[in-house]
């Protein structure tokens, strides 16, 4: 259901246009969903509709009818609930953390309307149907595990967007990269989609979007690293990207990897093993962020998963029998 809301513009506000005070009556909410109710007719200025370019003033009743959600056209589109297990790492009245598997997707897409998070959740909390994508912030590539945070509120989700935005949301990762990297390091390489493959993303020093992406060597192995990720930014694809770009491909990328290289001096036991590993080694391990209702700095870690346990244990054997 709408939830609506009135107030009176305090005498201490001067003359403003009407998106201006909502803005500063509603800050919890943006700038883009407070448009969007003007525009769809949902605030009321002394009972009658207004433009949003129109000025308002102390003494007058603010009535905004939408409040509960956002405008239409930012609600989930129609996708299917369905009951997919999901790995909840924790939940309260205005997030859920989710430990997402290898293999599901996070959207619904062209070739992919069904069995994504978006349907599992709304299957969990059919709430989020009225929020943007389910209450999703942020995501992971289909094969990427880890942590992910959903808003279960609009006023959470508000929140969590601008903290990204500001980049106080700190994300950290796993990955396992081919060739043994002698320290970490920092890359700043600007990100855009792929000119002729729209599927893929590249580094473009022109045009593209900035990127940063801080890495360091958690353990070295025969011909690959072990190496800890935290992203500055947030762009599609990033740490495949730019780890690509600095010739240190995420082991087993199947977009930016090339072909599997399998040196002579590997065992038999790993060659099988890589030959069956069929999706990036990469893991969002932490998420850190300010609770949306609290205040309070907030951390959760999610276990890897034991593909990548097991690839690690005969990365290490490999290394210690040489």
């Amino acid at each position: 259901m709408n939830k609506s809301t009135s107030l009176i513009i305090p005498d201490t506000y001067p003359t403003l246009r009407l998106d201006q005070a909502l803005a500063k009556l509603f800050p919890d909410y943006s700038r883009s969903y407070l448009s969007g109710w003007i525009r769809a007719g949902d605030v009321l200025v002394d009972k009658k509709k207004i433009r949003q370019s129109d000025k308002v003033h102390a003494g007058q009743l603010i009535e905004v009818l939408g409040l509960g959600h956002p405008p239409s056209k930012e609600l989930t589109k129609t996708y299917e609930a369905q009951a997919i297990p999901l790995d909840i790492i924790y939940e309260d009245p205005s997030l859920l953390i989710i430990n997402k598997p290898a293999g599901l997707i996070v959207h619904p897409g062209a070739g992919n309307p069904n069995h994504t998070l978006v349907n599992a959740l709304l299957s969990y909390a059919p709430e989020l149907a009225n929020l943007p994508r389910a209450g999703i912030v942020h995501r992971l590539d289909k094969d990427t595990t880890g942590l992910l945070v959903v808003a279960r509120t609009l006023i959470a989700h508000t929140h969590l967007v601008r903290e990204l935005q500001a980049r106080t949301i700190a994300r950290e990762y796993e990955a396992i990269v081919n060739g043994v990297l002698i320290s970490g390091a920092t890359i700043e390489a600007p990100i855009a989609r792929h000119p002729r493959q729209r599927t893929r993303m590249h580094v473009n020093l022109t045009s593209g979007r900035p990127a940063t992406t801080h890495y360091r060597v958690i353990e070295r192995f025969q011909h690959h690293t072990f190496i800890k990720v935290i992203l500055e930014t947030g762009r599609t694809h990033q740490i495949r990207v730019h780890m690509a770009y600095v010739h240190h491909s995420v082991l087993g990328d199947p977009v930016y990897g090339g072909r599997l290289q399998l040196q002579s001096d590997l065992s038999e036991e790993l060659k099988i093993f890589l030959r069956n590993f069929k999706r990036q080694a990469l893991h969002a391990r932490r998420l850190t962020l300010k609770h949306p209702e609290t205040g309070e700095l907030c951390t959760w870690e999610a276990p890897r998963p034991q593909d990548l346990e097991d690839l690690l244990e005969l990365l290490r054997k490999g290394r210690n029998s040489n």
